[in-house]
């Protein structure tokens, strides 16, 4: 909360209403909190209100909406406004103030109140800035064995004090509650006590001269997870806030310990199987080289073995095929012209027939043999 300021201006009124008190101020609070915005007029004397009006505007040249009005003795709240919104100051003593309750986002803007007071010939008019801020986690989350904070506010304008602050705590939806702390301003000089198993567990951290009202639980437990409820006070204004609390249970040390153990162990023994299996594929290299020698060698003699044979099948034929060719090539065909009786020319034909390696004498003979007369 932050005063703005506040001054006095003199200005003409269509009634006959001499003077207009302005005044400003700014107060920040979260969606789906309360607001309480005070209006109470600086008097000498206590007096009745006898008229106030609550406006709202979204800046300086948007339309005025009307957020509720009180005039003989009769309060109405209007528009979106009407199950929300509500007098609660004193009207018998100057106090005109507004609680805006379950704040929306559309709920930010510029908030004026026009106090009169019963034969008063003057207003007094106030502004309320109010800041809607993102709304505040409503589970939170905490590990076995650690703190949590959880808070509890009532935003007003107003520096009005606390009177008292509650925190229940429920297990489930048709569990019994259980008081968690208890703050009375007007008993026990302002102490507060932790109650039943949160004793000497819960702390108030809250500045309570700020209408701050929140706790610190320490050494969480999993029994202590549920739904805290706080009730503020100002008075007998109400401010009201559930909180759902998760707590996470974590492995032990124990447990973990084993865990990382077990882990090291079976590391280990991979670790010897991996040695074994290296070692076993050495030593079998080491046997197989030998044998693979022997086949690579044994390979290249039998393709050497066969080429030459080919070499050899190769120039045999070779041999052949010219001694065919020498032998039909050294025989020759002549002819022998000779008259018969009747005056014609006799033919001599000459047969071939292939002859093999044989001595000389044979070849004589045979070439003795073919001739015809």
């Amino acid at each position: 909360m932050a005063r703005l300021g506040e001054h006095k201006l003199s200005v003409g009124y269509p009634q006959g209403l001499p003077d207009l008190t302005v005044s400003s101020l700014k107060l920040r609070v979260h969606v789906g909190e309360s607001a309480l915005m005070g209006c109470v007029v600086q008097s000498t004397e206590e007096k009745p209100v006898d008229k106030v009006d609550w406006v709202f505007s979204k800046g300086e040249h948007a339309e005025n909406e009307y957020v509720l009005y009180y005039y003989s003795s009769l309060s109405v709240p209007t528009g979106r406004f009407q199950n929300r919104s509500r007098l609660v100051g004193d009207l018998l003593r100057n106090d005109g103030s507004l609680l805006l309750q379950d704040v929306q986002k559309a709920d930010e803007g510029i908030y004026t109140c026009e106090i009169r007071l019963k034969n008063e010939g003057s207003v007094s008019k106030k502004f309320v800035l109010l800041h809607v801020l993102p709304e505040e986690p409503k589970e939170l989350r905490v590990h076995v064995g650690d703190p949590i904070q959880m808070g509890c506010f009532f935003r007003s304008t107003e520096e009005r004090r606390v009177t008292r602050v509650n925190w229940m705590f429920s297990s489930g939806k048709h569990a019994q509650e259980e008081i968690v702390l208890s703050y009375d301003f007007n008993m026990h000089s302002g102490t507060f006590q932790g109650q039943g198993r949160f004793r000497n567990r819960v702390d108030l951290t809250g500045d309570i001269s700020r209408n701050d009202g929140s706790i610190m639980l320490q050494t969480v437990k999993k029994s202590d997870q549920g739904v805290y409820t706080c009730s503020i006070y100002l008075g007998k204004l109400e401010s009201r806030k559930t909180i759902v609390l998760h707590v996470i249970q974590d492995e032990s040390p124990r447990s973990i310990s084993t865990t990382t153990e077990t882990a090291g162990k079976q590391q280990g023994i991979l670790d010897g199987n991996q040695l074994v299996i290296i070692v076993g594929i050495v030593c079998a290299t080491l046997l197989l080289l030998p044998v693979l020698i022997l086949i690579v060698k044994k390979t290249k003699w039998n393709k050497s073995s066969v080429s030459s044979i080919a070499s050899v099948k190769s120039l045999e034929n070779k041999e052949k095929t010219s001694s065919e060719k020498h032998v039909y090539s050294s025989i020759t065909t002549w002819e022998t012209a000779e008259r018969g009786p009747s005056g014609e020319s006799e033919a001599t034909y000459m047969t071939m027939h292939p002859v093999w390696r044989s001595s000389p004498k044979a070849s004589s003979l045979a070439l003795s043999s073919a001739r015809i007369k």
